[in-house]
């Protein structure tokens, strides 16, 4: 949690609080970290954080999009900021369909 509280301050964003949810809760298996963060200026962010060695394609894309909506559902919220950070390759279908549902994609994590 240390890494990402430095990632987002180099980016001028500073979390008041962070919680991660475990995707067992949500009825996931996928290996993904899943945080919900708050920020000084009352902002909610759902992060996401993806750690694979095979590419990120449109297919993940939407198994992320669900489990966005698992999450919103298990906490009862609706998220402001989405953001993936992902280490793998990412197919620029997916970059493009997840910027157009109002994701942040950063691929410079880790």
């Amino acid at each position: 949690m240390k890494e990402l509280t430095t990632y987002f301050t180099k980016k001028d964003i500073i979390f008041k609080q962070i919680n991660e949810t475990i995707p067992k809760e949500l009825g996931s298996r996928k290996k993904i970290k899943i945080y919900n963060a708050t920020s000084v200026d009352s902002k909610y962010y759902a992060i996401f954080i993806v750690d694979s060695k095979s590419r990120f394609i449109r297919k993940n894309a939407d198994d992320l999009m669900a489990l966005c909506d698992k999450l919103s559902n298990h906490l009862e919220h609706n998220f402001k900021k989405k953001i993936l950070l992902v280490s793998s390759p990412l197919c620029s279908k997916a970059k493009a369909y997840l910027k157009e549902n109002k994701w942040s994609v950063y691929i410079d994590f880790m």
